[in-house]
């Protein structure tokens, strides 16, 4: 399939019908499927590879896997999307694993001993404080209900949209909005808590 160009079109019935006759071997059903989704499922590609070309590649890889796999798809409440995007987060790391896309990765410079606060001592410090901080972050993190996790996940870590996490969720755009609202202020309270 190549990408749609009209991808906000409405599906002709509710997802789970839809999703129902994709599984019966309607194809018309899985295009529907496939022109609902195909603009989130490349904008998380791309967001992670920042190439084009890849992200389109992979995201035909996405909706091919998924017709392969359709018929063991059941519905279960959850934003038929958010299989999808388990799906790519799964094949973009296995791009990322068999190395076709290149990552930079900094490296330290080389220190001069004689310039003052760049030693070892210094680098030390400034390590054990990212150490402390990843802690705290992770401690925080498990203070977070299932929800506001999942939320704080896709919306931060996963650079996706309002829109897009809504989508994943199977919630309201506004429900995200109030879910990051709480999610943050509670972050913000617990990461205080824990760094006193």
């Amino acid at each position: 399939m190549s990408a749609p160009n009209n991808v906000t079109s409405a599906p002709d019935g509710p997802e789970p019908e839809l999703i129902a006759r994709a599984r019966a071997g309607d194809r018309e059903a899985f295009a529907t499927l496939y022109y609902e989704h195909y603009r989130l499922v490349y904008s998380f590609l791309l967001v992670r590879t920042r190439n084009r070309h890849l992200a389109e590649d992979l995201t035909q890889e996405v909706f091919t896997r998924a017709l392969r796999r359709i018929d063991g798809y059941v519905w279960r409440g959850t934003a038929f999307a958010a299989w999808l995007i388990t799906i790519a987060k799964n094949l973009h790391l296995d791009e990322l694993g068999r190395g076709r896309t290149r990552l930079e990765t900094p490296v330290a410079e080389f220190l001069d001993p004689q310039v003052p606060g760049r030693g070892p001592e210094s680098l030390a410090l400034r390590e054990l404080e990212a150490v402390e901080a990843h802690e705290t972050v992770r401690t925080a993190l498990h203070m977070l209900s299932d929800q506001q996790r999942h939320c704080v996940q896709l919306r931060f870590l996963d650079e996706l949209t309002a829109q897009e996490t809504a989508l994943a969720m199977g919630r309201s755009v506004g429900a995200v909005k109030a879910l990051t609202h709480r999610a943050l202020q509670k972050l913000r309270w617990t990461a205080g808590a824990v760094a006193v």
